[in-house]
This record gives C-alpha cells, sequence and structure tokens, in this order.
C-alpha cells in the first residue's frame, strides 16, 4: 500500500526539480547566456515558455511526436513548414498539418538566448527544389532530422536522433540552442 504513495511523491519531487531547473535556464539566458556551443533548454510541452517568437524563413521548427521523438522541419513562410514525412515523401505543408496526428500541441524553433530564431536562407531554396520527391525513409538512417541537415548545409549525414541534430546545430550557429514555442493561434494557423 505504501508503494504507490512513495512513486507518486517521488514524480512529485522529479516533476518540481525539473520545473526549477527550467526556470532557472530562462533566467539565466538573459543574466548569463550559456558560451557553449550546447543544448540550453530542449522543447518541452509541460513548461514551453512564456515568450513566443516567430520562425523566420530557413529556421529549424519542431514538434512532439508520441512524448518520445521529436519531428523536425524547415520553416518556408506563409504558414508553410518542409518536412520529410514518414512515407518518403517531402512536402509542404501548414502549421496546422505539422502538428496533426502527433501528440505535441506546440511547434517550437531553435533560437539563441535573446529569442531570435536562428535562420539559414540557403535551407530554404534546398527545402523548396526538394518537395515533392520521395526518400527511402527509415527512422534512424533517413529521416527528418537528416533532411533539415541537409537543407541547411547541402550534406547528407546520418543523424539517428533529435540530440545528435541539437550538437550539430549547436556547432553549426556556434551558440547555445534554446527551443522557444512558436505563436499559434487558436485554430493553429501560424498568428500573423
Amino acid at each position: 500500500m505504501a508503494l504507490p504513495w512513495l512513486l507518486m511523491i517521488a514524480g512529485v519531487a522529479v516533476a518540481a526539480d525539473y520545473r526549477s531547473k527550467r526556470k532557472t535556464v530562462q533566467t539565466d539566458r538573459y543574466l548569463r547566456p550559456s558560451r557553449d556551443r550546447s543544448l540550453a533548454l530542449r522543447p518541452s510541452e509541460f513548461l514551453p515558455g512564456k515568450r513566443f517568437v516567430s520562425p523566420q524563413p530557413g529556421s529549424v521548427v519542431v514538434c512532439h511526436v508520441y512524448g518520445v521523438v521529436e519531428h523536425s522541419g524547415i520553416w518556408l513562410g506563409d504558414d508553410t513548414i518542409a518536412e520529410l514525412h514518414g512515407s518518403g515523401l517531402i512536402r509542404g505543408i501548414s502549421a496546422k498539418r505539422f502538428l496533426t496526428g502527433r501528440t505535441g500541441a506546440t511547434i517550437f524553433t531553435c533560437c539563441d538566448h535573446l529569442h531570435r530564431p536562428f535562420a539559414t536562407a540557403s535551407a530554404v531554396d534546398r527545402a523548396a527544389q526538394q518537395l515533392f520527391t520521395h526518400r527511402d525513409y527509415h527512422l534512424r538512417r533517413n529521416n527528418c532530422h537528416r533532411f533539415v541537415w541537409y537543407c541547411l548545409t547541402g550534406e547528407e549525414l546520418m543523424i539517428r536522433s533529435f540530440d545528435n541534430l541539437n550538437r550539430m546545430l549547436a556547432d553549426f550557429y556556434g551558440a547555445a540552442l534554446y527551443w522557444d514555442p512558436v505563436e499559434v493561434d487558436e485554430d493553429l494557423s501560424l498568428a500573423q
């Protein structure tokens, strides 16, 4: 009988610690921004942050999928995201469609410590050239993160996870990464 109570108390303690650490990082990003090329703040459905941003053409955007993995794409502008779908089709979709069928309700974009989205103009051109083409999709070897990296750099590299992509993005942008929520209105279209 005591075990469920102990597990519940442990869960509350872990959640409180998580919340405290995120709040510290959010505050420190202004006062003591990280000089490391690293992932400073992960995207979080539970504590997304209070400051919403608008992605710029060429920004990397992500959402959560079933709380286990993140799905990434390239913001093209005009409420359009280029993504590699699980079928292998590279398509341009709306912010609403990017979230449809996934458990995440928030789109995040990669920013610096002052909430300025990182953007790479050449990513828009590469992503647009890939629209309506197919790739041999594989969850670990040829996934959405590999597509995003190709759009940013023109390099075809195997990127097995969102953590790997973050390490590469931090080096690419030469800064600590903060994933801030994208401003979305009630009908899941990007707010203007």
